[in-house]
């Protein structure tokens, strides 16, 4: 956001400050409302921490300055009126004082994302015990051949049995591409950005 935009926001509206949307960049679940005013807004973009106005304070807030639970800036944007600012940030920790993933707590995500989100964790604290840490220590090509297995299993399925069993089998399916993506580096985001551009192409 540029110093023009931001003196084109409705600061007069709501007596400096815009309330500012917080939603996770990853999941998409919306995990808390707070307020900005222009230092708040510029510390954010600043620093790439997303920072408040507390209105009881009545000073600067960073989210998570003493929790360590901080909110990684990812963009903002704001409304068509100019007066709302929608923040899509990455979570370091819950956002809620309630330990909570989201201040809403009945608040929809995208579970996949979350899913894959878990499985990154796995892949880099390898915790003991864990089946996703044994894929990841058997390596590339033992994963890769387990989502060959399980796409033969979802495609028999789809054939033979039913609907259960399929669901069933092409969540066993979702769950071993997500480890072997991010063996490779990747994510469902990487994923999605292709399929996005294929839509967007003209149709030759």
């Amino acid at each position: 956001m540029t110093p023009e935009q931001i003196d084109a926001l409705a600061w007069d509206k709501q007596d400096g400050l815009l309330p500012a949307i917080v939603q996770d960049a990853r999941s998409r679940r919306v995990l808390m409302l707070g307020y900005m005013d222009r230092a708040a807004l510029e510390a954010t973009l600043a620093t790439r921490r997303v920072t408040f106005f507390s209105r009881s304070r009545q000073r600067l807030w960073m989210k998570g300055e003493t929790s360590g639970d901080v909110l990684e800036l990812a963009s903002l944007d704001a409304d068509c009126d100019a007066d709302t600012l929608l923040v899509q940030a990455t979570p370091r920790g819950p956002t809620c004082h309630l330990g909570r993933t989201s201040c809403f707590a009945e608040a929809p995500g995208d579970f996949l994302a979350e899913l894959d989100a878990l499985v990154a964790h796995r892949e880099r604290d390898r915790p003991e015990g864990s089946y996703t840490s044994k894929l990841f220590g058997a390596g590339v090509r033992r994963i890769a051949q387990k989502v060959g297995e399980e796409g033969v299993e979802t495609a028999l399925a789809a054939v033979v049995q039913d609907d259960a069993a399929l669901l069933g089998e092409a969540a066993d399916l979702t769950f071993h591409l997500t480890v072997l993506l991010r063996a490779r580096g990747l994510g469902w985001q990487d994923v999605v950005a292709v399929l996005r551009g294929r839509h967007a192409a003209p149709t030759p």
